[in-house]
């Protein structure tokens, strides 16, 4: 098990048929993954493309994440909390100066991301929405009004997903104040081939 610290990211490839494990070892914690094709990285995670296959917005188990070319990119095959995010984006340092005008600014989930992706030639305007993994984001059935509330994951609770082509992976544990429940803590990830 491989450790993402607070308010960090990482990337790293997933070949076909892997499962990636991400796991909150100390609850309460959003981790924001994206994904590209490894062959071509202008294929790319579609939160789009996957509300209108999975014809859901509340994705869990069995549920795949399928990419901006009608391509299933990864399939859900466990999940211990089935309740997370794939309609906002990355926090960034915008998102602080807009919604903590009062706190420091961070550069956030898409800063993380992008440092960690730039190994892989892919730049900050080619990172998609992110399947925000533990974030609880409910939506109001009469208006539509969204609100992010802390996770309901707790110390232990997993997600796993199959690779379904060759990807490269994005992963954070989030910067967020409002994701996170106000605190900030690690994520941990594990990739397992054959």
């Amino acid at each position: 098990m491989k450790r993402i610290e607070p308010r960090s990211g990482a990337a790293f490839q997933l070949p076909r048929g892997a499962l990636l494990t991400v796991v909150d070892p100390q609850g309460c914690q959003v981790s924001d993954l994206v994904a590209y094709n490894a062959q071509d990285v202008r294929e790319v995670i579609s939160n789009g493309r996957t509300f209108d296959y999975e014809e859901t917005i509340q994705l869990s188990q069995g549920n795949r994440l399928w990419s901006n070319r009608s391509q299933p990119m990864l399939t859900i095959v466990e999940d211990s909390v089935g309740r997370h995010d794939f309609l906002l984006t990355p926090c960034s340092s915008d998102t602080f100066r807009h919604f903590y005008p009062d706190r420091p600014v961070h550069r956030g989930c898409f800063g993380n991301l992008a440092e960690a992706l730039t190994p892989y030639c892919i730049q900050p305007d080619q990172i998609p929405t992110a399947f925000n993994i533990f974030m609880n984001v409910p939506v109001a059935g009469d208006t539509g009004r969204i609100a992010v509330e802390p996770p309901r994951s707790r110390a232990g609770d997993r997600i796993v997903l199959r690779a379904e082509m060759d990807l490269i992976i994005g992963l954070t544990a989030c910067s967020a104040y409002a994701s996170n429940g106000g605190s900030f803590k690690p994520i941990d990830y594990a990739v397992s081939v054959g």
